[in-house]
């Protein structure tokens, strides 16, 4: 099959650290189309040949089994080109125009990995070059506008030049594999289903940890923070995915209307759950790898006195017959004490106890997302108790806890595909399924937008610890509910 996948941003950090990788693996293993052309645009003054060793050079960053071989890239490069364009000049459209109607593909394909502020403009120009036609597809990164409005105002826009089948609005937490083997745990096996529901789960855990700062990404950071960036999109698609309804098939409306019901069930916020219920932090020197590392306000690129959030910790309901009282927890920062992303969904203990078991101990099922992929079930196991009692052997029965460990990149190895790649190819192939529909996302903003609100005339975020959990006060409010983190059990 025929494409042109015309990168926007194409000598930006997305590109080569996520997006040319993806590609060449892809390509690697035979599953990107042979017949295609990968068109870098940005607005450095470079010729095709000059763009393949500017991503050949980025390629040393990449780790060392995703990176090609001289052999390899050669081969690869030979589908890269590059156009120079100013996205505010209608005349450099019309020269992608031209360059694309070199050839008839069957499908062209825009993503556009540029600032969320260009969104609008770039739509509304590829359409006035006449490149809104049946065969385009357009992807669209993450943040997708800084609050309700601004996202209503970029869908708005892009609905007037393309159908919804055409727009692919892209959280590469839905590629990932663990992901998906819990759409495959839940609707393809007959084992969690029937006890997927408030009478035998007690509560659920949402855990995306990083223990990277910044980087160099202060400036952008800056203005968008933690709730912007990691809880409206991939926060709350993973609740969705743990929480929402077997679908009627695997389609993708089917998939994603269930979806958009969790995420209108979710409690709205009061001004008493604001303050009990949500708590967000601000990383300071602490930490990391052995080492000191600065607070998060001395970072480059960040106001000295930045209100920023760099933590976030939540507690919500879903107001529905499956899920009523059962409170699920959401949790994710920079500069914590580990990379650790996980679901963790801790089961009831057992209604009677007729054995003797160690405290705290519950069965929880846990979903890891990253750096591990595959699935823990802990459970309680009978150990021998040998121990004399009043001068006689005694054989009473203990339970101790056990896990049962699914790793998937060893039982798959290298069949596995990564998040970017598999999506890729979903966009490339037009399917749907892993892409978030415009109003799931608004939904997730809406819910949100309260919080936004709140911390605009709030204390400021409370400070932690580079290298720790977090502010105290995230363990506090999930204490008040009898519960702890999973770190903390």
């Amino acid at each position: 099959m025929s494409f042109d996948l015309v990168l926007f941003g194409g000598t930006g950090d997305l590109a080569w650290r996520k997006l040319m990788p993806a590609l060449f693996q892809a390509f690697r293993h035979g599953s990107l189309p042979p017949d295609g052309r990968i068109v870098g645009v940005a607005r450095d003054d470079l010729s095709d040949d000059q763009y393949r060793e500017l991503i050949q050079s980025r390629f040393s960053a990449v780790e060392g089994a995703k990176r090609p071989s001289p052999e390899e890239f050669k081969k690869f490069a030979s589908m890269l080109h590059y156009l120079r364009m100013d996205l505010s000049k209608p005349d450099d459209y019309a020269r992608l125009a031209g360059l694309l109607n070199q050839r008839d593909a069957k499908t062209v394909v825009m993503y556009v990995a540029t600032a969320p502020a260009l969104f609008t403009q770039v739509v509304e120009q590829i359409a006035a070059a006449g490149l809104n036609g049946p065969r385009t597809r357009i992807v669209l990164e993450k943040p997708l506008g800084h609050d309700l409005a601004s996202n209503r105002a970029i869908n708005s826009a892009v609905g007037k030049v393309l159908e919804e089948k055409q727009v692919f609005r892209i959280d590469h937490y839905l590629g990932k594999p663990s992901v998906q083997n819990l759409f495959a745990m839940r609707f393809g096996n007959a084992l969690f289903e029937p006890i997927w529901r408030r009478e035998h789960i007690s509560n659920i855990q949402i855990t995306i940890a990083e223990d990277l700062g910044v980087e160099k990404r202060g400036a952008f950071y800056d203005q968008t923070g933690a709730l912007r960036d990691m809880v409206q999109n991939h926060a709350l698609q993973l609740l969705c995915a743990v929480a929402m309804e077997p679908p009627i098939n695997a389609h993708a409306d089917a998939i994603r209307d269930e979806k958009l019901k969790v995420l209108r069930a979710l409690k709205p916020w009061t001004p008493e759950s604001l303050g009990l219920h949500a708590v967000r932090g601000q990383y300071t020197a602490g930490t990391a790898y052995g080492e000191r590392v600065p607070g998060y306000r001395d970072e480059a690129g960040v106001n000295p006195d930045s209100r920023t959030e760099t933590f976030v910790a939540l507690r919500t309901e879903i107001a529905n017959w499956r899920w009523a009282g059962v409170p699920f927890y959401i949790r994710t920062g920079k500069r914590l004490a580990s990379r650790d992303a996980r679901i963790e969904v801790n089961f009831r203990p057992t209604p009677h106890a007729i054995y003797r078991a160690p405290a705290g101990n519950v069965n929880k099922l846990v979903i890891n997302l990253q750096p591990k992929d595959g699935l823990e079930l802990h459970m309680l196991a009978q150990a021998q108790d040998n121990r004399q009692r009043n001068g006689h052997q005694s054989s009473a029965a203990q339970l101790a806890p056990v896990q049962l460990d699914l790793d998937f990149d060893k039982r798959f190895g290298s069949e596995r595909v990564g998040a970017y790649e598999r999506l890729l190819l979903d966009v490339i192939d037009g399917r749907l399924n892993l892409f978030v529909r415009s109003d799931e996302q608004e939904e997730a903003w809406r819910w949100v937008e309260p919080l936004i609100d709140n911390w605009e005339s709030d204390g400021g975020p409370r400070p932690y610890a580079a290298g720790t959990w977090g502010p105290s006060a995230s363990s506090a409010m999930i204490a008040r509910d009898g519960f702890s983190w999973g770190e903390e059990q």
